[in-house]
């Protein structure tokens, strides 16, 4: 019996309220096929990984594309067309072994895959969608400028026409597989309002380069994209959309994702904690014996078990096209702020042991700081549920 494992007849230590009871079978046979993978690939890797700040994204995407997690959640072109509880366990699964592995998971699927296959033309679809799905081509999403992240509506990034064609010129920041991506989703403010296109990435005048110094998700791609007068063909627009609520409503679609996957970091560091506090001994016994390690332990699992139900219930409400962007933002606030909560209890219970990469907590805690800012600031959310509470917008 593992450190973790519940005695016969006793509560799981890891899921109190069995909150895995009220997945599908399909759902759990999911869950369990993400975790083995990532057991078997990731895990062995991931410390060495993040302390080197590498990501090897050509090695991996074809592995989840053969897993079938690339847009999973999207319907044809090669796409599994899963319902979204069981994308969102497979995010959870996936941010158990790393927030980086997440964030590459939601970039493709959610982000520039999502774009593409809900405001793309039938050619573009078919050019792109299937060879991102495989794994064989690999998408960003570029919508945050240097100096425009929380007010997009502000982006410099301008195209204009030029005959049949299009002139794309600007720069982009915390571009997530910026370097290694084959094509790029690039929003740009137009005549007629804000665009998306398409790009491919080895188009002239294209480069990204990659953000230096980085003390959080070190196993991720971070680029910076450059684009100087860029020519693209008329049909690179995306035809279906115009204004911002195109990439909004893909950053939705991402903080989805998020708010499941940071359920995982947070189980893993809650896991990594009492299977430690079982296992040093201090003063004679098991720390887990000792009152103030229970505490600790005990509000991580409250809040671990809150923080799940609060994702599998806006997984059922998107399922049944009932989701609203204001529960999509509840479920990002409240679950990363929790998993972070998580983290650094953990932490404290590991001690000095806790700051190294022979344990996952310190890395989830420093990932779980971009994930607090990304798809939208805690700040951000918090006026998104202010407004849906009172009314009252209290952006500006």
């Amino acid at each position: 019996m593992s450190a973790t494992t519940a005695r016969p007849g006793a509560a799981d230590p890891i899921d109190l309220l069995a909150v895995g009871e009220l997945l599908t079978d399909e759902e759990r046979l999911i869950r369990d096929t993400v975790r083995r993978f990532t057991d078997d690939r990731i895990r062995p890797h991931i410390a060495d990984w993040f302390e080197r700040g590498v990501f090897p994204a050509r090695e991996l995407a074809p592995e989840l594309g053969k897993l079938g997690l690339l847009g999973m959640h999207l319907e044809g072109y090669g796409c599994a067309g899963a319902g979204a509880v069981a994308y969102g366990v497979a995010c959870m699964e996936v941010e158990a072994a790393d927030s980086g592995l997440r964030s590459f998971v939601s970039v493709q699927g959610s982000l520039a895959m999502r774009a593409i296959h809900a405001f793309g033309s039938e050619e573009q679809k078919q050019r792109w969608l299937p060879e991102l799905a495989a794994g064989r081509a690999i998408g960003c999403f570029a919508l945050t400028e240097p100096d425009f992240g929380s007010d997009p509506a502000g982006m410099r990034t301008t195209a204009r026409r030029k005959g049949a064609d299009w002139v794309l010129s600007g720069s982009k920041m915390w571009i997530t597989n910026g370097s290694v991506a084959d094509v790029a989703v690039v929003w740009a403010q137009t005549e007629e309002g804000v665009r998306g296109f398409v790009v491919p990435t080895d188009t002239p005048g294209f480069t990204a380069t990659d953000v230096p110094g980085k003390l959080s998700l070190r196993a991720s791609v971070t680029s910076a994209l450059a684009f100087e007068e860029l020519l693209l063909p008329g049909d690179a627009v995306l035809p279906g959309v115009v204004g911002l609520r195109g990439p909004l409503s893909c950053l939705n679609e991402a903080r989805y994702g998020i708010l499941w996957g940071t359920v995982g970091a947070a189980r893993d560091c809650y896991e990594a904690a009492l299977a430690y506090a079982k296992s040093r001994v201090q003063f004679g016994r098991p720390i887990a014996g000792f009152q103030l390690t229970q505490e600790k332990l005990v509000e991580m699992a409250l809040e671990l078990e809150k923080a799940y139900l609060v994702a599998w219930r806006i997984g059922r409400l998107k399922e049944a096209g009932r989701a609203k962007a204001a529960q999509v933002s509840f479920g990002k606030l409240n679950n990363v702020r929790t998993a972070l909560a998580i983290a650094r209890s953990a932490r404290t219970v590991l001690g000095a042991n806790g700051i190294t990469t022979d344990y996952p907590v310190l890395r989830h805690a420093n990932n779980l700081e971009s994930v607090l800012t990304y798809e939208g600031t805690s700040e951000i959310h918090t006026l998104v549920l202010g407004e849906a509470i009172t009314g009252e917008s209290a952006y500006r």
